[in-house]
């Protein structure tokens, strides 16, 4: 795939390779960066949920041959730029890390199958943990336009962690920040917690991203309550459009274990569906 503006395939949206340009690349802790491109608009028809394929550049002799998914934490057709929030791990992401001001930047998206906000919902819930705070953003702006009422759980090792609190606050009144350190986020007291709101609020539908142990307890509560959920779940991946089958996971439907590729099928996916891994 070359050239600034290829359209690689058609879905429901069409799928772009450009070459953006860096405009911030700005440290959020000793481990997070916070990444804000400027992308032509017709990349920007973007799913909350959805993810961009990156393709990491060079960085001290280190050539990544392949892209990273990273979902996409924000986005303004208007302003034209989209925005990633990424953790510094590995060799791309470290190489991802280098970027400055003015770099050029290729990308390729938006990718994959995002959240479904059912026009029925009046009030949901976001149980976020670690970088799924980032791929959950779109969501909770999403329902925000839509008048839609949000409680949002935040989820982090400690509160240095706990990333996008503002953005989420100028969104609702009904933020909970819990961590690791104090032991609020063990899973007894998340799930005493999102039972009281369950029994306060009536919630309509839970949405989460970025943790086993919290999928595990989301299916167990939305299948008490009887009601859906949507979980987006991260995989590694090779094409990024489910033709190498490298992110291949396993689904329990209608009681038989299905294999689907979470980047063309999923990323998202229904709660009742989706396997603790």
């Amino acid at each position: 795939m070359s050239g600034e503006n290829c359209m690689v395939k058609e879905s429901r949206n069409k799928i772009y390779e450009v070459n953006t340009k860096v405009i911030s690349n700005t440290l959020v802790n000793n481990n997070y960066k916070h990444l804000i491109l400027s992308a032509p608009s017709e990349v920007l028809d973007i799913q909350p949920g959805q993810f961009f394929h990156l393709k990491c550049p060079n960085f001290e002799d280190t050539i990544s041959f392949l892209r990273r998914p990273m979902s996409v934490y924000q986005y303004s057709k208007q302003q034209r730029k989209i925005e990633f929030l990424y953790k510094v791990q590995g060799k791309g992401t470290t190489a991802m890390s280098s970027l400055k001001h003015r770099d050029h930047f290729n990308i390729v998206g938006p990718l994959g199958k995002g959240f479904k906000l059912n026009k029925k919902y009046k009030n949901i819930l976001i149980v976020a943990r670690g970088v799924g705070l980032a791929t959950l953003a779109p969501l909770a702006n999403s329902a925000f336009e839509k008048k839609i009422n949000l409680t949002i759980i935040c989820s982090a090792r400690s509160k240095e962690y706990l990333m996008s609190i503002e953005l989420f606050k100028s969104l609702t009144s009904s933020v909970v920040t819990i961590t690791d350190d104090d032991n609020s986020s063990s899973v007894d007291n998340l799930e005493v917690l999102i039972n009281q709101l369950m029994q306060n609020r009536k919630i309509d539908a839970i949405f989460t991203c970025g943790s086993s142990r919290i999928l595990k307890l989301l299916k167990k509560i939305c299948k008490d309550y009887n009601i859906p959920g949507q979980v987006a779940l991260e995989q590694q991946m090779a094409c990024g459009i489910g033709m190498c089958f490298c992110c291949v996971k396993p689904f329990s439907i209608d009681g038989k274990v299905v294999q689907k590729r979470v980047c063309c099928e999923g990323p998202v996916f229904n709660i009742s569906e989706a396997l603790p891994w």
